[in-house]
């Protein structure tokens, strides 16, 4: 049976919370966060993860959502990381979370010079080699008119050829709320909206923290033999409560990108190119087409980064430079814009910065680890890990998270394959059943017990059909949700998915939640009345010319 991170799960944990010390406490519920104290628990440690805000509410729910090598790296001459991307990539695909990673095909297009097709050839080639043999489909290359029949929206005129390839995909919100509840699952405690204030000390070593928990403004001092920081953008606030030097710095770097309807761009597979500064994508995502990504300095508000009229421009001239058809601001859906956490190697320029990671132990007690790729998390976890455990005072079990499959893993293809059955027992049609175990894997059966409780939640959510209100029931009754916020924007994806960003959804949300997390009707019109500012701030932001006046505008109108 699955842990249920419902309200009752969040109470007790705060109870017990400063009853003993602990082996490790994780600070940051980031995919990186996540990844190691599911690391330490599936070790035997005693483990505690707080996070302030709520599971991926920063940068890990708000990537590209690709699961890749990075095949930009390889022209940097950056094997080994490719290759350890890659390693992972075939892990999370073929045995720790196929249920939320799935291949997606790729085809880069090949301009007018003559060397291309070997370069790029010779790449690409490379890449599938670094992954694996038969660990995805072997690249192809294709004629203009090959390209054309897979991408009839593609200007003839911009492109002589193309290659295809595979990658992969990922939800990344909901994958690290999975990772969350399967540390809990392995006997971790953990707890959204619980802020760490300070850090406890004896002497010069760190022996825990000072948490708050931000539902009730409760403090509590939890004890740990360490501590582990995993804060991603955050690192440099973190490392300002230790009062030393920080080993490293880190930079910032946002990523802007757009959501448009599938039928605006005619594609039978995803596209890659390049830019004068980065690397385009338009990525297949249900009903929509990401489009992305930007790589540009941040140096403003970390919990909101700001999503500009400039950025827009941009994104929309560099992937019109090869459409048939142009996209306008008017068919644009959603937006989001992530922040990428780059350790400072000294370069000005954020799109030359390392993906790759660093660990280091500012004061005795504490480590901190910062930088990586969220397809190479569950390495940087068992990296932070090893290092925390070193001294411990008794033998530690290494790390057993490349064979541990996540919560839903087990029994996904047992029950994908039985999906017409499935579909026809609890009276839905099969297409409901792909999308439940797509994103629930063999905990969809959780979702349609409570359908069968309540054949209501059978229903499309009005304003976002794509979701059942068994969803937005399920995110606060077993995946911790505790806000209109957490459902609308992470445990689904309605935000950015709807034509008006969950606007008409959420009302109807709010009221299926209210009673499982306690609401009276005033608080149920607050949480209402605080997402529409929020979207309302967003939009506000979007008609700003330039990071600074974006920023400006989302602070002001966010309450």
């Amino acid at each position: 049976m699955s842990i249920r991170l419902d309200p009752a799960y969040r109470a007790a944990a705060l109870d017990t919370l400063t009853d003993d010390e602990i082996d490790v406490l994780v600070i940051g519920g980031g995919v990186v966060g996540a990844g190691a104290a599911l690391d330490a628990a599936s070790r035997g440690l005693s483990v505690t993860l707080v996070e302030a805000r709520d599971w991926a509410a920063g940068t890990s729910s708000r990537s590209s959502k690709l699961i890749h090598g990075g095949l930009r790296y390889l022209e940097q001459r950056d094997f080994a990381l490719v290759r350890e991307a890659l390693k992972e990539r075939g892990l999370l695909l073929h045995r720790l979370a196929p249920h939320l990673v799935r291949p997606v095909p790729f085809l880069f297009p090949l301009r007018r010079r003559a060397w291309e097709r070997a370069y790029v050839g010779a790449g690409v080639a490379l890449y599938d080699t670094l992954g694996g043999a038969r660990a995805l489909p072997a690249h192809r290359h294709l004629s203009r008119r090959g390209a054309l029949e897979l991408a009839p929206g593609l200007d003839p005129d911009a492109l002589t050829g193309a290659i295809r390839y595979y990658d992969a995909q990922v939800d990344d919100a909901r994958h690290t709320m999975t990772l969350a509840r399967t540390a809990a699952q392995h006997g971790a405690t953990v707890l959204n909206r619980s802020k760490v204030v300070g850090l406890l000390r004896d002497g010069a070593r760190v022996v825990g923290a000072r948490v708050v928990d931000v539902e009730s403004g409760a403090e509590y001092a939890v004890r740990a033999r360490r501590v582990v920081s995993a804060t991603g953008v955050w690192t440099d606030e973190m490392q300002r409560l230790t009062g030393v030097a920080s080993p490293f710095s880190v930079r910032m770097s946002k990523g802007v990108h757009l959501l448009v309807p599938r039928e605006r761009i005619h594609l039978e597979t995803g596209l890659i190119t390049t830019t004068e500064k980065s690397v385009l994508f338009v990525i297949p995502w249900g009903s929509h087409w990401i489009i992305g990504t930007t790589d540009t300095e941040w140096t403003l508000d970390r919990d909101h980064p700001a999503v500009s009229r400039s950025d827009v421009d941009y994104l929309l001239e560099r992937v019109n430079a090869v459409l048939r058809e142009p996209l306008t601001t008017e068919d644009i859906d959603g937006v989001y814009a992530g922040l990428r956490p780059l350790v400072s190697g000294g370069s000005s320029d954020t799109a030359q910065l390392s993906r790759e990671h660093a660990v280091a132990e500012p004061v005795p007690g504490l480590f901190v680890i910062a930088g990586g790729k969220y397809t190479t998390y569950r390495v940087m976890a068992a990296d932070v890990v090893n290092a925390a455990v070193r001294g411990l005072g008794r033998a530690v079990a290494p790390s057993v998270t490349d064979r541990l499959p996540l919560l839903g893993a087990a029994g996904y293809h047992e029950l994908f394959e039985d999906r017409d059955s499935l579909a026809q027992r609890h009276g839905l049609p099969v297409s409901t059943v792909e999308h439940l175990l797509g994103r629930y894997g063999a905990m969809a059966t959780d979702l349609f017990g409570l359908i069968e409780r309540d054949p209501e939640l059978s229903e499309p959510i009005p304003g976002a059909e794509d979701y059942l209100k068994a969803e937005a029931v399920y995110a606060v009754s077993h995946e911790g949700a505790l806000h209109l916020d957490d459902v609308l924007t992470r445990r689904t994806r309605i935000s950015i998915e709807a034509e008006d960003r969950g606007l008409t959804a959420a009302p109807e949300i709010a009221r299926l939640i209210a009673a499982h997390l306690g609401w009276e009707a005033s608080q149920e019109r607050r949480e209402v009345d605080r997402y529409r500012e929020r979207v309302h701030a967003e939009r506000a932001a979007q008609e700003a010319v330039d990071d600074d006046t974006a920023n400006a505008a989302r602070l002001a109108a966010t309450p």
